[in-house]
C-alpha cells in the first residue's frame, strides 16, 4: 500500500513537469522582462465584443464590455443586446465580486470558473516563472492566482494562452486579428467540460 501510494505521488510530480518536455519546448536562461498581456489595458476605451457563450446545455449570446477602472482593476459585463445585465463582476487586484448575475447560471462553479477565465484576460503581467522557447514562439510558464499558465508570444505579441494541470491542458485562450494592442477575437475553449467563449469586437 505504501509502494503504492509512493508511486502515485512520484507519477502525479512526474505529469506535472512533463507539459514542456512533451511538447518539445527548450528551456531558454530566466530573463528578467515582464510579459505584457495588452487587450484590456487602456482605461480610455471601453472593449466591446459581440459574444456567444456555450456553458452546459445552454447558449448565451449578447454583448461583453471590458472596462479598465484603474491600476489592476477591471469591471467585466455580459449583456442581452437589449442592453439587460447577464452578470456584472469587479476585479480589484486579488479580489472579485460579482455585482450582479442572472439567477439561471448563478451557480457558485461556474462562476469560479468565469471569474478565473476573465481573471487571464485582464491579467496583465502574470508573474513569469520558467521560459521556453518552440520555433516561432517564445513560451512564459506563468502563475496567475494559484493556477499555472503558458503564454505564447510569436513576434512580441501574445496570441495564445493554455491553462494546464498535471502535465495536461485544462483551457486554451486564443487572440487572433491583432491590432493596435486589441484581440479582435478571442476563443475560450474549455477541454474537460462544455464551456466555450467567443467574442468578435465590433
Amino acid at each position: 500500500m505504501r509502494y503504492l501510494l509512493s508511486s502515485l505521488i512520484l507519477a502525479v510530480c512526474f505529469s506535472c513537469g512533463s507539459y514542456p518536455k512533451k511538447n518539445g519546448f527548450t528551456a531558454t536562461a530566466n530573463s528578467k522582462e515582464n510579459i505584457v498581456n495588452p487587450y484590456f489595458s487602456n482605461t480610455s476605451k471601453d472593449y466591446v465584443y459581440k459574444a456567444n457563450i456555450n456553458v452546459f446545455d445552454k447558449v448565451l449570446g449578447g454583448i461583453f464590455i471590458v472596462k479598465k477602472l484603474g491600476e489592476n482593476h477591471h469591471r467585466v459585463v455580459f449583456t442581452t443586446e437589449m442592453g439587460n445585465k447577464i452578470f456584472d463582476f469587479t476585479f480589484l487586484g486579488d479580489d472579485f465580486k460579482v455585482n450582479h448575475i442572472l439567477k439561471d447560471i448563478d451557480k457558485k462553479i461556474l462562476i469560479n470558473i468565469l471569474k478565473n477565465d476573465f481573471r487571464v484576460l485582464v491579467a496583465e503581467n502574470p508573474s513569469i516563472e520558467n521560459t521556453f522557447f518552440k520555433n516561432p514562439d517564445s513560451i512564459y510558464e506563468t502563475r496567475i492566482g494559484t493556477k499555472k499558465y503558458y503564454h505564447f508570444l510569436s513576434e512580441k505579441k501574445l496570441h495564445k494562452v493554455i491553462r494546464v494541470s498535471n502535465g495536461k491542458e485544462k483551457i486554451e485562450f486564443l487572440f487572433s486579428k491583432i491590432n493596435d494592442d486589441i484581440a479582435k477575437e478571442i476563443q475560450i475553449m474549455h477541454k474537460n467540460i462544455k464551456l466555450e467563449i467567443n467574442l468578435k469586437s465590433f
